[in-house]
């Protein structure tokens, strides 16, 4: 039994090896619950004074209590929520004020990550990797599964960088696909592989002031969708 389930195994990282793919790092489930909270209570989908039940969050985002209690944590050092004695929140009011500061320091972190992983030596093939596996998804008009490979571009840059702190920090800062008040998932995804490409091309070529500058302003474009929120 135990050589057949060798085999087995054998067989399947060959297979792995033949077709060149790689498990995707996804956001664990705390990291996800807090990205679809932030985005909403950024885009005001989510209104000032609204009470959030920790029950009904994860049931409507399918998960167990444990990450949204997490999520919540989170979302209360961000200034977001204020927890309540009873395993709720309450949504704070949130400002344009807010909105610059929150995409200032994602840009000043995530374009420190870009100049890092661009540094000669620095393996990003799997960045490469979620690229193309990007682009397919929207040359298939998947996009839905751009929304999670989005996020898996970024945080394999994170992970490129080498710098732990950097990312964890970067991670909470997270709040998926910054999308304008007018603006359809499609339409943002095509605006933004165009932005991840060029971001790729100043890694590969180890051009670390180019890809500094790609991604800041990718995140600062980013902003200025999200601000169409609070016209």
């Amino acid at each position: 039994m135990g050589i057949a389930s060798g085999s087995a195994g054998e067989g399947r990282k060959k297979e792995e090896q033949m077709n060149g793919l790689k498990p995707i790092k996804m956001p664990s489930a705390k990291e996800k619950v807090a990205a679809e909270l932030r985005k909403a209570i950024l885009s005001r989908q989510m209104k000032e004074g609204e009470i959030l039940s920790l029950d009904s969050v994860a049931s409507q985002l399918n998960v167990s209590a444990m990450p949204v209690r997490e999520a919540f944590q989170i979302l209360a050092r961000d200034g977001l929520i204020q927890l309540r004695k009873n395993k709720g929140a309450v949504v704070l009011g949130i400002t344009e004020t807010y909105i610059r500061e929150h995409y200032q320091l994602r840009a000043i972190l995530e374009s420190a990550a870009a100049k890092l992983a661009a540094e000669p030596g620095t393996d990003i093939a799997e960045i490469e990797d979620v690229y193309q596996e990007s682009c397919e998804a929207l040359e298939n008009g998947e996009s839905q599964k751009y929304t999670d490979l989005n996020r898996a571009f970024h945080n394999e840059i994170w992970s490129a960088a080498g710098n732990g702190k950097m990312k964890k920090m970067i991670s909470e800062l997270w709040n998926g696909l910054s999308m304008g008040s007018m603006v359809s998932e499609g339409d943002y995804a095509k605006v933004s592989i165009k932005e991840h490409g060029r971001i790729l091309k100043a890694l590969q070529e180890h051009n670390v002031e180019a890809a500094e500058k790609e991604m800041y302003a990718h995140i600062m474009r980013s902003r200025d969708d999200m601000l169409t929120y609070y016209k």
